[in-house]
């Protein structure tokens, strides 16, 4: 068996070996091999370059959070309220309906707010880097009724 693995490998080889040196079209036939090794060559370079760089990144990310877990940098009021809102702005909510203020990292929340919506701000709030207290100043409502500002779907600031 393994003379006829052998003769069949070698008359496999031998035919390759004729295609390429072939007098006629073997310079156009290597030349095509040698460009599709070397285009394959920039393909896996650049996938390595940008996997490497997507590495890179993401342990930018990875301690980046760890020392901000680890910080507590006192923040400006405005940039606190900034920073909620822009939370408060992923969740479906009528975040229109409501006004956001701070003074020394105590965050209120005033304005009107159906029951439902009401876990969800607070607790998204709540866990906002930078916030010592949340002051809960909404005026409850179970339905929108005839508040103007609580009509409509409520929806994530990105979504309109």
């Amino acid at each position: 068996m393994n003379k006829g693995v052998a003769l069949v490998g070698g008359v496999g080889l031998g035919a390759a070996l004729m295609y390429i040196f072939d007098p006629d079209r073997g310079k156009r036939r290597r030349t095509l091999i040698r460009d599709k090794v070397e285009a394959a060559g920039n393909r896996i370079s650049d996938k390595a370059e940008k996997t490497s760089r997507d590495l890179k990144n993401r342990a930018y990310g990875v301690v980046a959070e760890t020392k901000s877990i680890f910080q507590h940098d006192e923040v400006t009021d405005d940039v606190l309220v900034d920073r909620v809102r822009s939370r408060l702005g992923r969740i479906p909510v009528h975040i229109g309906a409501f006004d956001i203020t701070a003074k020394d990292q105590v965050v209120t929340l005033r304005g009107q707010i159906l029951a439902d919506e009401l876990p969800k701000v607070l607790r998204a709030a709540r866990f906002v880097r930078g916030v010592k207290e949340i002051d809960n100043q909404f005026e409850v409502h179970e339905r929108a009724g005839n508040v103007p500002a609580l009509q409509g779907q409520p929806q994530p600031l990105g979504a309109r």
